[in-house]
């Protein structure tokens, strides 16, 4: 597919915040999720606008990319008193798990999106009612997307 928009290496001139994941593919060296709901910032280069957008599927590549880790988020269970019952840890998926996982991230929202030191940091809440943290490594990033929305 081709797309009117791309910016490269541009993921800090986007929000990702409540963008929700319409596919996502986890492999080997390839890494892309397409997002719906992002909101584009006035620094963008593509946006003439100079202020807040927003697109839907939006193509987001890392090139060279490695998957570091992919950690389902603990949480704590109470009663109806609101007394600590359980405390369930985090816990790190087996890369054989990956598209087990994946299918639970489609259709969720992601809560964060942030890069770090080269490491792209995904906090995604998935359809199963568990946030995930997906950390991956990669050389730099792509977004390709064709319309620009209003807010």
């Amino acid at each position: 597919m081709e797309y009117k928009y791309s910016t490269i290496n541009e993921v800090n001139h986007f929000e990702f915040g409540e963008a929700v994941v319409g596919d996502i593919q986890l492999t080997e060296r390839m890494f892309h999720l397409v997002l719906d709901n992002v909101k584009i910032c006035p620094e963008n280069s593509c946006n003439r606008d100079i202020r807040m957008m927003r697109t839907n599927e939006l193509l987001f590549k890392i090139s060279d990319a490695e998957i570091i880790s992919l950690v389902e988020e603990g949480y704590n269970e109470y009663d109806a008193d609101g007394n600590l019952k359980h405390t369930y840890p985090d816990e790190e998926v087996e890369k054989a798990k990956y598209d087990e996982v994946a299918q639970v991230l489609l259709e969720g929202t992601i809560y964060e999106l942030t890069l770090q030191s080269g490491v792209y940091t995904f906090i995604i809440d998935g359809t199963n009612d568990r946030t995930y943290a997906l950390k991956v490594t990669g050389s730099g990033d792509t977004q390709e997307w064709n319309r620009f929305l209003e807010v």
